[in-house]
């Protein structure tokens, strides 16, 4: 199975994003998403730059596409997607229903991101033909339903014309406000945040009152605290068909997971231990904080 690294969720320093990037072109990754997806106020690196960037990292021979935010709350924020989708060189990852529109009109292939909520087959084979060429799975939803999605894809005959990913590795993109809670965490307006989610490149934690991690804050984004990981499952979703796993990228230690994703053989996988870093619950269509061995789910 192909491996993908998403694009980066936290608000990273221009050079440490190119820095980053250079170095994954180093690792055996197949794809590499990259631009801004959570908010618009992220300014590091221009729209420009993203699509130069994308066209240098495409030189590399890798395949690489461009993302866009999953929320959109401005024209200028519109106007933005409309760049991407009429000058990006690479496909698109469409993160909002404004942009499968946009693309399906343009008749470009495109990449339906996780934030547009396909969540049965009749609404993964209308986006199939409005031009998607892969799909990310919701990253709630379980591998049952899953299984169930591309059966009936096969049923109904498009099962090969779109390739399905699942976000495999990393904090998970639960929700998306029009609020800033990192800002509010501060005590700052939104307005005037002083962009203080450069500060917390891998997020806030939120801990309950017992003390127990629930929440990673992340500027507009909720995301889980702990680490959604589903090396244990890779067999288990290359024999329903998955074509690719998605990494989510941190700090330190992309590298190395990217490997251990594509190196990993079942024997291994069935012997990967849990943590207590580690969350896999939505795959069982359980809690998603929940940590599930393989064995115990039977």
């Amino acid at each position: 199975m192909k491996v993908s690294l998403g694009p980066i969720l936290f608000f990273w320093p221009k050079q440490k994003v190119l820095d980053f990037y250079e170095r994954m072109l180093e690792t055996s990754v197949d794809t590499i998403y990259i631009g801004e997806t959570v908010c618009s106020k992220r300014r590091e690196l221009s729209t420009a730059e993203w699509l130069e960037l994308a066209n240098r990292l495409a030189d590399s021979g890798k395949e690489v596409v461009i993302s866009s935010m999953a929320l959109l709350m401005a024209e200028s924020e519109l106007s933005t997607l409309r760049s991407i989708c009429d000058k990006a060189s690479v496909k698109v990852e469409a993160n909002d229903i404004s942009a499968v529109q946009i693309l399906s009109e343009k008749k470009v292939p495109f990449v339906c991101g996780p934030s547009t909520n396909i969540y049965n087959a009749r609404t993964l084979g209308l986006m199939q033909r409005k031009g998607a060429v892969r799909w990310v799975m919701p990253v709630e939803l379980s591998g049952h339903c899953l299984k169930t999605i591309l059966e009936q894809a096969e049923e109904q005959g498009f099962a090969n014309k779109i390739e399905t990913e699942v976000f495999s590795f990393g904090h998970l993109p639960l929700a998306y406000s029009a609020r800033c809670f990192t800002a509010r965490y501060l005590d700052l307006p939104k307005d005037n945040c002083k962009f203080s989610c450069i500060d917390y490149p891998e997020g806030i934690v939120v801990k309950s009152q017992e003390q127990q991690k629930l929440f990673n804050l992340n500027g507009l984004q909720t995301q889980s605290s702990d680490i959604y990981n589903l090396i244990a499952q890779k067999a288990e979703m290359e024999a329903m068909g998955v074509n690719m796993l998605r990494i989510s990228p941190v700090e330190c230690g992309t590298e190395a997971m990217i490997e251990r994703f594509k190196s990993t053989g079942q024997d291994e996988q069935n012997m990967i231990p849990l943590s207590d870093e580690y969350c896999n619950g939505y795959w069982y269509a359980k809690p998603g904080m929940d940590s599930v061995s393989p064995i115990d789910s039977l």
